[in-house]
Protein backbone atom coordinates (compact mmCIF):
# COMPACT_ATOMS: atom_id res chain seq x y z
CA UNK A 1 0.00 0.00 0.00
CA UNK A 2 1.34 3.32 -0.69
CA UNK A 3 0.08 6.99 -0.29
CA UNK A 4 1.04 9.76 -3.44
CA UNK A 5 0.40 13.66 -4.18
CA UNK A 6 1.79 14.73 -7.64
CA UNK A 7 1.14 17.76 -9.83
CA UNK A 8 2.41 18.21 -13.46
CA UNK A 9 2.16 21.72 -15.45
CA UNK A 10 3.59 22.92 -18.32
CA UNK A 11 5.68 26.75 -18.10
CA UNK A 12 5.70 28.95 -21.45
CA UNK A 13 8.44 29.32 -23.18
CA UNK A 14 8.81 32.88 -21.47
CA UNK A 15 9.31 31.08 -18.21
CA UNK A 16 11.72 28.63 -19.36
CA UNK A 17 14.06 32.14 -20.07
CA UNK A 18 14.50 32.34 -16.36
CA UNK A 19 16.97 29.02 -16.65
CA UNK A 20 14.99 26.50 -14.54
CA UNK A 21 11.65 25.46 -14.79
CA UNK A 22 9.45 23.32 -12.79
CA UNK A 23 7.47 20.73 -14.81
CA UNK A 24 6.06 18.74 -11.58
CA UNK A 25 6.33 17.87 -8.32
CA UNK A 26 5.20 14.58 -5.96
CA UNK A 27 5.46 13.25 -2.62
CA UNK A 28 4.95 9.85 -2.10
CA UNK A 29 5.78 7.07 0.51
CA UNK A 30 4.99 2.86 1.30
CA UNK A 31 5.28 0.48 -1.15
CA UNK A 32 5.86 2.09 -4.40
CA UNK A 33 5.32 0.44 -7.83
CA UNK A 34 8.73 0.10 -9.23
CA UNK A 35 9.67 2.77 -11.97
CA UNK A 36 10.80 1.56 -15.34
CA UNK A 37 12.64 1.29 -17.32
CA UNK A 38 12.13 4.27 -18.36
CA UNK A 39 14.23 7.12 -20.66
CA UNK A 40 12.90 11.04 -19.64
CA UNK A 41 13.70 14.43 -21.75
CA UNK A 42 14.22 16.06 -18.52
CA UNK A 43 15.89 16.21 -15.32
CA UNK A 44 14.18 14.68 -11.98
CA UNK A 45 15.57 14.51 -8.80
CA UNK A 46 14.22 11.94 -6.16
CA UNK A 47 14.97 12.40 -2.75
CA UNK A 48 14.44 9.31 -0.89
CA UNK A 49 14.60 10.70 3.63
CA UNK A 50 13.25 7.08 4.15
CA UNK A 51 13.42 3.49 3.65
CA UNK A 52 15.57 1.28 0.91
CA UNK A 53 15.39 -0.10 -2.17
CA UNK A 54 17.21 -0.32 -5.21
CA UNK A 55 18.52 1.92 -8.44
CA UNK A 56 20.07 0.01 -12.02
CA UNK A 57 21.30 2.54 -14.41
CA UNK A 58 22.47 2.49 -18.34
CA UNK A 59 25.04 0.36 -17.35
CA UNK A 60 22.69 -2.73 -16.09
CA UNK A 61 23.94 -2.75 -12.63
CA UNK A 62 22.06 -2.52 -9.28
CA UNK A 63 22.86 -0.50 -7.43
CA UNK A 64 21.34 -0.34 -3.15
CA UNK A 65 19.39 2.94 -2.43
CA UNK A 66 19.47 3.60 1.56
CA UNK A 67 18.43 6.81 3.25
CA UNK A 68 18.74 9.58 2.74
CA UNK A 69 19.89 9.46 -0.67
CA UNK A 70 19.19 11.04 -3.71
CA UNK A 71 18.22 9.42 -7.18
CA UNK A 72 19.73 11.69 -10.20
CA UNK A 73 17.52 10.85 -13.33
CA UNK A 74 19.40 12.74 -16.11
CA UNK A 75 17.57 13.47 -20.19
CA UNK A 76 18.48 10.49 -22.50
CA UNK A 77 19.51 8.45 -19.63
CA UNK A 78 17.53 4.46 -19.19
CA UNK A 79 16.99 4.03 -15.57
CA UNK A 80 14.97 1.06 -13.48
CA UNK A 81 14.69 1.51 -10.09
CA UNK A 82 12.36 0.90 -7.06
CA UNK A 83 11.20 0.77 -2.98
CA UNK A 84 12.42 -2.73 -1.53
CA UNK A 85 8.79 -4.51 -1.10
CA UNK A 86 9.31 -5.49 2.83
CA UNK A 87 10.36 -1.82 3.88
CA UNK A 88 8.79 0.61 1.26
CA UNK A 89 10.22 4.08 1.62
CA UNK A 90 9.66 7.91 1.80
CA UNK A 91 10.32 9.78 -1.11
CA UNK A 92 9.71 13.21 -2.74
CA UNK A 93 10.97 14.32 -6.66
CA UNK A 94 10.81 17.17 -8.92
CA UNK A 95 10.69 16.97 -12.78
CA UNK A 96 12.60 20.36 -14.05
CA UNK A 97 14.63 21.25 -17.01
CA UNK A 98 15.68 24.65 -18.69
CA UNK A 99 19.21 26.04 -20.08
CA UNK A 100 20.74 26.68 -16.42
CA UNK A 101 20.39 22.44 -16.29
CA UNK A 102 23.81 23.08 -18.57
CA UNK A 103 25.98 25.44 -16.00
CA UNK A 104 24.71 23.66 -12.92
CA UNK A 105 26.26 20.16 -14.29
CA UNK A 106 29.39 22.01 -15.69
CA UNK A 107 29.25 23.35 -12.21
CA UNK A 108 28.77 19.56 -10.53
CA UNK A 109 25.56 20.41 -8.46
CA UNK A 110 24.19 18.01 -11.43
CA UNK A 111 25.71 14.72 -11.64
CA UNK A 112 24.76 12.44 -14.44
CA UNK A 113 27.12 9.83 -14.27
CA UNK A 114 26.52 9.25 -10.01
CA UNK A 115 22.90 8.61 -10.26
CA UNK A 116 22.39 7.61 -6.96
CA UNK A 117 23.97 9.84 -4.42
CA UNK A 118 24.29 9.32 -0.45
CA UNK A 119 22.89 12.73 1.38
CA UNK A 120 23.90 13.65 4.74
CA UNK A 121 20.55 15.11 5.66
CA UNK A 122 17.43 14.99 3.48
CA UNK A 123 15.40 17.76 5.53
CA UNK A 124 16.66 21.31 3.62
CA UNK A 125 16.02 18.92 0.43
CA UNK A 126 12.22 18.00 1.56
CA UNK A 127 11.66 21.66 2.75
CA UNK A 128 12.60 22.99 -0.52
CA UNK A 129 10.10 20.28 -2.57
CA UNK A 130 7.80 21.23 0.16
CA UNK A 131 8.05 25.00 -1.29
CA UNK A 132 7.37 23.92 -4.42
CA UNK A 133 4.37 21.88 -3.60
CA UNK A 134 2.53 24.64 -1.85
CA UNK A 135 3.56 26.93 -5.00
CA UNK A 136 2.24 24.09 -7.17
CA UNK A 137 -1.47 25.35 -5.63
CA UNK A 138 -4.15 25.78 -8.15
CA UNK A 139 -4.57 29.01 -9.31
CA UNK A 140 -1.41 30.60 -8.05
CA UNK A 141 -0.65 33.35 -10.54
CA UNK A 142 3.05 33.22 -9.57
CA UNK A 143 3.13 29.27 -10.28
CA UNK A 144 6.02 29.05 -12.61
CA UNK A 145 8.20 31.79 -11.31
CA UNK A 146 8.11 30.45 -7.71
CA UNK A 147 8.33 26.91 -8.77
CA UNK A 148 11.36 27.84 -10.94
CA UNK A 149 12.93 29.65 -8.55
CA UNK A 150 12.45 26.67 -5.37
CA UNK A 151 14.31 24.57 -7.88
CA UNK A 152 17.56 26.55 -7.77
CA UNK A 153 17.32 26.17 -3.75
CA UNK A 154 16.79 23.05 -3.82
CA UNK A 155 19.92 22.17 -6.39
CA UNK A 156 21.59 24.16 -3.48
CA UNK A 157 20.63 22.03 -0.32
CA UNK A 158 21.34 18.92 -2.69
CA UNK A 159 24.47 19.94 -3.28
CA UNK A 160 25.29 20.87 0.51
CA UNK A 161 23.25 17.85 2.10
CA UNK A 162 25.98 15.36 0.08
CA UNK A 163 27.45 12.71 2.02
CA UNK A 164 30.93 13.52 0.97
CA UNK A 165 30.84 17.13 1.86
CA UNK A 166 30.65 19.15 4.91
CA UNK A 167 29.06 22.63 5.80
CA UNK A 168 31.55 24.35 4.24
CA UNK A 169 31.63 22.45 0.62
CA UNK A 170 33.51 19.54 -0.69
CA UNK A 171 36.60 18.92 2.31
CA UNK A 172 39.07 18.95 -0.86
CA UNK A 173 38.47 22.03 -1.77
CA UNK A 174 38.51 23.07 2.03
CA UNK A 175 41.68 21.41 2.24
CA UNK A 176 42.82 23.66 -0.86
CA UNK A 177 41.93 26.60 0.14
CA UNK A 178 43.78 25.86 3.76
CA UNK A 179 47.12 24.85 2.01
CA UNK A 180 47.27 27.72 -1.24
CA UNK A 181 49.25 29.69 0.02
CA UNK A 182 52.14 27.19 0.16
CA UNK A 183 55.05 27.08 -2.37
CA UNK A 184 53.09 23.53 -3.53
CA UNK A 185 52.52 21.80 -7.03
CA UNK A 186 48.93 20.69 -8.45
CA UNK A 187 50.74 17.18 -8.01
CA UNK A 188 51.61 18.13 -4.35
CA UNK A 189 48.10 18.96 -3.87
CA UNK A 190 47.08 15.52 -5.06
CA UNK A 191 49.44 13.52 -3.16
CA UNK A 192 48.37 15.10 0.42
CA UNK A 193 45.17 13.23 -0.47
CA UNK A 194 46.49 10.36 -1.54
CA UNK A 195 45.14 11.11 -5.25
CA UNK A 196 46.49 11.50 -8.80
CA UNK A 197 46.90 14.90 -10.22
CA UNK A 198 43.74 13.64 -12.77
CA UNK A 199 41.71 12.43 -9.81
CA UNK A 200 42.49 15.66 -8.15
CA UNK A 201 41.68 17.57 -11.32
CA UNK A 202 38.60 15.90 -11.78
CA UNK A 203 37.26 16.54 -8.24
CA UNK A 204 38.20 19.87 -7.97
CA UNK A 205 35.85 20.67 -11.47
CA UNK A 206 33.09 18.79 -10.03
CA UNK A 207 33.09 20.52 -6.90
CA UNK A 208 33.91 24.29 -8.51
CA UNK A 209 33.87 24.10 -11.86
CA UNK A 210 37.55 24.63 -12.55
CA UNK A 211 41.08 23.59 -12.41
CA UNK A 212 43.26 23.51 -9.29
CA UNK A 213 45.42 25.75 -10.65
CA UNK A 214 42.60 28.24 -11.61
CA UNK A 215 40.84 27.58 -7.81
CA UNK A 216 44.36 28.11 -5.86
CA UNK A 217 45.03 31.17 -8.08
CA UNK A 218 41.41 32.43 -7.24
CA UNK A 219 41.96 31.63 -3.45
CA UNK A 220 45.40 33.44 -3.52
CA UNK A 221 44.10 36.54 -5.10
CA UNK A 222 40.95 36.91 -3.01
CA UNK A 223 43.43 37.27 0.34
CA UNK A 224 46.06 39.41 -1.56
CA UNK A 225 43.05 42.16 -2.32
CA UNK A 226 41.60 41.26 1.59
CA UNK A 227 45.13 42.54 2.85
CA UNK A 228 45.89 45.29 0.31
CA UNK A 229 42.25 46.69 1.63
CA UNK A 230 42.91 45.90 5.51
CA UNK A 231 46.25 46.66 5.73
CA UNK A 232 49.48 48.92 5.15
CA UNK A 233 52.13 46.10 3.81
CA UNK A 234 53.85 46.55 1.13
CA UNK A 235 53.06 45.06 -1.91
CA UNK A 236 56.30 42.35 -2.09
CA UNK A 237 55.06 41.92 1.81
CA UNK A 238 51.54 40.55 0.18
CA UNK A 239 53.03 38.61 -2.39
CA UNK A 240 54.66 36.84 0.18
CA UNK A 241 52.09 36.10 2.53
CA UNK A 242 49.91 34.36 -0.53
CA UNK A 243 52.61 32.55 -1.98
CA UNK A 244 54.68 34.45 -4.55
CA UNK A 245 58.47 35.03 -3.94
CA UNK A 246 58.72 37.02 -6.88
CA UNK A 247 57.13 40.95 -6.43
CA UNK A 248 57.01 41.78 -9.54
CA UNK A 249 55.74 38.56 -11.01
CA UNK A 250 52.67 38.50 -8.61
CA UNK A 251 51.99 42.23 -9.46
CA UNK A 252 51.87 41.24 -13.08
CA UNK A 253 49.48 38.45 -12.83
CA UNK A 254 47.36 40.43 -10.14
CA UNK A 255 47.40 43.09 -12.64
CA UNK A 256 45.98 41.04 -15.61
CA UNK A 257 43.44 38.99 -13.61
CA UNK A 258 42.17 41.62 -11.38
CA UNK A 259 42.33 44.13 -13.80
CA UNK A 260 44.17 47.02 -12.04
CA UNK A 261 47.72 46.77 -10.52
CA UNK A 262 48.01 45.98 -6.92
CA UNK A 263 49.16 49.66 -5.65
CA UNK A 264 46.10 50.89 -7.80
CA UNK A 265 43.57 48.16 -5.66
CA UNK A 266 44.50 49.81 -2.67
CA UNK A 267 44.04 53.24 -3.29
CA UNK A 268 41.02 52.47 -4.83
CA UNK A 269 39.60 50.59 -1.82
CA UNK A 270 41.27 53.69 0.62
CA UNK A 271 38.40 55.81 -1.04
CA UNK A 272 35.83 53.64 -1.35
CA UNK A 273 35.06 53.84 2.55
CA UNK A 274 34.90 57.46 3.85
CA UNK A 275 36.81 58.22 7.08
CA UNK A 276 40.00 55.65 6.87
CA UNK A 277 40.64 52.09 8.60
CA UNK A 278 40.18 51.84 12.00
CA UNK A 279 42.20 48.83 13.92
CA UNK A 280 39.04 48.49 16.60
CA UNK A 281 37.14 45.15 16.10
CA UNK A 282 33.42 45.60 15.33
CA UNK A 283 30.64 44.98 17.79
CA UNK A 284 27.98 42.34 16.24
CA UNK A 285 25.51 44.03 18.17
CA UNK A 286 26.44 47.64 17.14
CA UNK A 287 28.05 47.74 13.76
CA UNK A 288 29.43 50.41 12.37
CA UNK A 289 28.10 52.53 10.29
CA UNK A 290 29.23 54.75 7.31
CA UNK A 291 28.68 57.88 7.04
CA UNK A 292 27.68 59.86 3.64
CA UNK A 293 29.97 62.55 2.31
CA UNK A 294 29.55 65.76 3.61
CA UNK A 295 29.32 68.64 0.76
Amino acid sequence: MYHTWMRYFTPSPVHHRLGLVCLGVGLQHGTLPTVGPRTLDHHVAVVVSAGSGWHRGADGRRTTVTAPALLWLTPGTPHHYGADPGTGWDEAFVDFTGPATTTYTELGYIEPDRPVVPLSDAAPARDAISRIARAARPGNPLLEVETGAAVHELLVALRRARADTNADGDPVLAALTRDAFQPLSVAEHAARHGMTAAELRTAVRRAAGCSPKDYLLTVRLGRAKELLAATELPVAAVARRVGYDDPAYFSRLFTRRVGTAPIRFREQQGRSVHGGWSNRVPDPEHPPTILPRSV
